[in-house]
């Protein structure tokens, strides 16, 4: 599907403020002709800044879950006809037949759309349909997933993924109350919690957030397969927002930019084949956080192929 393709029902989010946009350009380093890779397209912001650069001798594929966000992404991206989107899930990455990419890309946040949008659900501040799906198309809304899910996972997804206070007792209580709606949830959490909910309900969102799109397995996926699909040279770069996120990102990249050592005298066995760019998480200064509050959380993390030796 070539981003050529006008939707007028769809609005272009042209205000849009990607994060960390320019840390992403600095670091990944695109050059005119390069191909790169973008699996979380979004609203288009950051896959905008790199078409720039890569210009017509180059090229840029994007993926997202979200047939909205693909859409306005479409419409962001029209001057730019060597771009393809694709309605796609990173979760499905090994079975796209990709080719391989200068750089490869990925921003984990949530798209303003998905918050700005109460009839998506996926904010505590508005009354919607309990959904939190960034497919709507594909899978078990949260309310349906509520129902589906017994109340022991429900308390590991609970406590792991949103490290909230006594989570087998709200298990409890939304297997018994089942909610359909985002202030449905709500009203549970607050019969648990108290007047500590209000600190909470983004960690409950969030967990439900994570199972029902089934996060932290994509993100698996990307960190297995992304970097072999990296040319020599090339460079691949995550942006995550939460603790469970950026520990895989981290410890994958550690791993895989570590020689192997000889179990007797320590010495390297053969070079890593991938390097780090980022020895720490790149976060983003004060002034970004001043002008977009949204990017307070996130970290940028970025790893090199190397290129073997002739």
């Amino acid at each position: 599907m070539l981003c050529g393709h006008y939707t007028p029902e769809v609005t272009d989010h042209l205000s849009h403020t990607p994060v960390l946009l320019e840390t992403a350009l600095s670091v990944l380093h695109p050059e005119a002709g390069d191909s790169v890779l973008d699996v979380t397209l979004g609203l288009g912001g950051h896959a905008e800044a790199f078409a720039k650069v890569v210009g017509p001798d180059g090229s840029l594929i994007g993926l997202d879950a979200d047939p909205r966000n693909l859409a306005s992404a479409q419409n962001r991206l029209l001057p730019f006809h060597t771009v393809t989107c694709v309605h796609a899930n990173f979760h499905d990455l090994a079975a796209l037949a990709l080719p391989h990419f200068d750089i490869i890309f990925a921003d984990l946040g949530l798209s303003s759309p998905h918050l700005d949008d109460p009839k998506r659900g996926f904010s505590f501040r508005s009354d919607a349909p309990l959904d939190l799906r960034f497919d709507p198309s594909a899978g078990l809304s949260a309310a349906r997933w509520l129902q589906e899910v017994d109340a022991e996972e429900l308390t590991r997804v609970l406590r792991e993924y949103g490290e909230v206070p006594h989570p087998h007792q709200l298990a409890i209580l939304l297997k018994d109350q089942l909610p359909q709606t985002t202030f449905e949830l709500v009203r549970a959490v607050e019969q648990i919690l108290h007047w500590r909910a209000q600190s909470f309900l983004p960690q409950v969102f969030q967990a439900l957030r994570i199972a029902v799109n089934d996060e932290l397995s994509a993100l698996d996926t990307l960190l297995d397969v992304g970097p072999s699909l990296l040319n020599e040279d090339g460079r691949m770069g995550v942006i995550s927002y939460h603790s469970l996120e950026d520990r895989r990102v981290k410890q994958v990249f550690r791993m895989i930019t570590t020689a192997p050592k000889n179990l007797e005298n320590g010495q390297d066995l053969y070079p890593a084949s991938y390097s780090l760019l980022t020895r720490k998480a790149i976060l983003p200064t004060e002034d970004e956080i001043h002008r977009n509050p949204r990017a307070r959380s996130a970290k940028f993390r970025a790893i090199r192929r190397v290129k073997l030796q002739s």
